[in-house]
């Protein structure tokens, strides 16, 4: 859906009136920027966010730069959509075009997220915007020295600055992203524990990918890119398969879009696991997904905060991970004994074996793991923090 024409009915300073007459205080209007919202745990969260801020006291809108996406489904009944009108290629030094298309939106506040904080942020302020807010969801690794420079100079024009985990908080710290220490808040990314829930094996999934009743689901949701390190999971799986002691043999089912695909297939086909790995591309039905899955897994060479790793754990799911970014966070000290190091497929085949071999253990971390998720992660208390930051505007 393209709605990059004015949605706004309302101008920016007109206040909302009952229908008693009775003046009510002007709601703040918050606008996210964004690339796009399709695919991944950053765009998911986003889109949970603006659905869950309070409608009486924020007016929402969402900006994406390049398009829409398929978190934006069901988002305009709740939000003003707008898609970015081309711009030149000179739009990264001087955001000409865009700071006219938010100057027409009228925030109170504009909240940028990874991958558009330099553009989005200059426009917002040649825009005239009075708050800006940027959140850091995750850092590229390796990273590079041009990118940091780049989000010094954005870091001076905003506001606040919000990372989702305590590496990440010190990351920026110790690299002076974030030349002023006082404008870092660090907001936990919260999932809904009601919608992701433990659910039973539907049979659904292993029925249509011919996988028996007893066979053990190894499973992964994420972007397939680089970062998140898929290519040692498929490395760490052709070495579990080498072990004859696994009866039933397990399979791996990986959940996800994106530019590594068709070297991952072609990876696993090299080592002849093209019917031990499935690759399903983006699903819908990730609930259906959480119950066919024995444990949830990541090899991820970098992360921020991971919200299919809380939304899995969320599912009773017990995780089996890399020791990176937010991941030990979310693992807590009960379930520390299941990260593994990055770039060590030896050690996460080792992992998946112990999960595997002892279901008491397996099934109690499980347990561990919702209870945890409910405890700290939650998308009401993520939500609440935000609005916070918000309201300081008013």
């Amino acid at each position: 859906m393209d709605t990059s024409s004015a949605t706004v009915e309302l101008p920016a300073d007109s206040p909302i009136v009952s229908s008693d007459r009775c003046d009510v205080p002007k709601r703040v209007r918050v606008l996210h920027i964004v690339n796009s919202l399709n695919y991944g745990g950053m765009e998911r969260m986003v889109a949970d966010l603006v659905r869950r801020t309070d409608p009486s006291r924020f007016d929402r809108h969402i900006l994406a730069l390049s398009y829409l996406g398929r978190f934006s489904e069901g988002l305009e009944d709740v939000a003003s959509l707008h898609v970015a009108r081309r711009t030149s290629r000179w739009s990264f030094v001087w955001p000409r075009m865009l700071a006219r298309q938010i100057q027409t939106i009228a925030p109170d506040v504009v909240h940028t997220h990874s991958g558009v904080w330099y553009k989005a942020s200059l426009a917002a302020r040649l825009a005239g915007v009075r708050r800006v807010i940027h959140t850091e969801h995750g850092r590229p690794h390796p990273d590079s020295w041009d990118r940091k420079f780049v989000e010094r100079l954005a870091a001076r024009r905003t506001d606040v600055v919000v990372v989702v985990s305590a590496p990440l908080a010190a990351y920026h710290r110790a690299e002076r992203i974030v030349p002023e220490p006082r404008k870092i808040r660090m907001i936990l990314n919260g999932v809904d524990t009601d919608a992701f829930r433990p659910r039973p094996d539907p049979g659904t999934v292993r029925q249509k990918l011919g996988i028996a009743a007893s066979t053990p689901v190894l499973g992964s949701i994420g972007r397939l890119e680089t970062i998140k390190g898929y290519d040692v999971m498929v490395e760490a799986f052709r070495r579990l398969s080498r072990d004859r002691d696994n009866t039933p043999a397990p399979v791996l089912l990986i959940g996800g879009e994106g530019l590594e695909r068709r070297r991952l297939e072609t990876l696993a086909a090299s080592h002849g696991l093209r019917d031990r790995i499935r690759f399903l591309g983006w699903r819908d039905d990730v609930h259906d997904l959480h119950g066919t899955f024995t444990l949830f897994t990541l090899a991820s060479r970098s992360e921020g905060t991971s919200v299919s790793l809380l939304e899995a754990m969320s599912a009773g799911l017990c995780p089996v991970v890399t020791d990176v970014g937010g991941n030990a966070d979310i693992l807590g000290t009960e379930l520390a004994h299941r990260l593994v190091p990055a770039e060590d497929p030896e050690r996460l085949a080792d992992a998946w074996r112990d999960a595997l071999e002892d279901a008491t253990s397996r099934e109690r971390d499980a347990r561990a793991a919702r209870s945890r998720v409910i405890a700290e992660f939650s998308l009401d208390a993520m939500v609440r923090n935000y609005e916070h930051l918000y309201a300081m505007v008013e």
